[in-house]
């Protein structure tokens, strides 16, 4: 009798200890009974049939995706290697089971051939200076496709672009060639605004010819305050009968 009572109390721990499961807060347990989708359960404590219940846990937390370097040759027929990083989760577990074998992989590799779909169809320029826009369209085509698995993707990210060192020597005097015209441009407007002070400066000398006198012995004061030298210039007569005019 002993024998026997010891024997059920051991069944019923050795069933309860398969049919207890505990899923954490950001888990799910995907129930199968007899191979059929049962459903989704958690978090906290449920009890399952053992050999008639599967479980899989799937985690609800985002995931970090790295997406390896990618050979792309740009529309300008550029080969550049182009790696990303892409953030997802799962918002549906029993999807994310059932209609893919392995949904971390599977958005790996949609990931992959979108970077090098959407990448293949710009220019480098582009893909130098419109990032986010690039980020965006990649988010929005590979959230199309995953989205019957069960997964929303959060973000997509360029990290890095690689290119050839010929191609890098080109940009470096692309960009120094703009530089240069900008400084010419900015030359160019400088002495445009110096022209036209100068204009209207000599419009008010016209009306008063004596401060061209006066404007020409300041420039040599100026001149001799900073170098000690001497200067030999010479001295119009006209400056001398304005002075005879003042006495008289």
């Amino acid at each position: 009798m002993a024998i026997t009572i010891g024997a059920i109390v051991a069944l019923v721990v050795l069933f309860l200890m398969n049919a207890v499961r505990i899923v954490r807060e950001y888990e799910r347990g995907v129930i199968f009974r007899l191979g059929r989708l049962v459903g989704a359960k958690g978090p906290g404590i449920f009890l399952i049939i053992p050999i008639v219940d599967k479980m899989v846990r799937i985690t609800l937390r985002l995931v970090t995706l790295d997406v390896p370097p990618q050979e792309v040759i740009t529309k300008d027929n550029v080969t550049t290697s182009v790696n990303a990083v892409l953030f997802f989760r799962v918002i549906d577990p029993c999807a994310s089971v059932v209609e893919v074998q392995n949904y971390v992989e599977a958005t790996r590799q949609i990931a992959m051939t979108t970077l090098r779909s959407v990448l293949g169809g710009v220019e480098l320029d582009q893909v130098l200076s419109e990032r986010e826009k690039i980020n965006l369209q990649l988010q929005t085509i590979i959230d199309e496709q995953t989205d019957p698995w069960g997964i929303k993707v959060k973000t997509v990210e360029i990290k890095d672009v690689k290119i050839p060192v010929d191609m890098q020597r080109a940009i470096a005097r692309q960009a120094e060639a703009e530089r240069e015209r900008r400084a010419k441009i900015i030359n160019a407007q400088g002495e445009l605004q110096a022209a036209s002070k100068l204009a209207e400066a000599a419009a008010i000398i016209e009306k008063n010819p004596a401060a061209l006198q006066l404007r020409y012995l300041q420039s040599l004061v100026d001149i001799s305050a900073e170098n000690a030298s001497t200067i030999v210039f010479p001295v119009p007569l006209d400056l001398f009968k304005f002075f005879q005019k003042k006495e008289s």
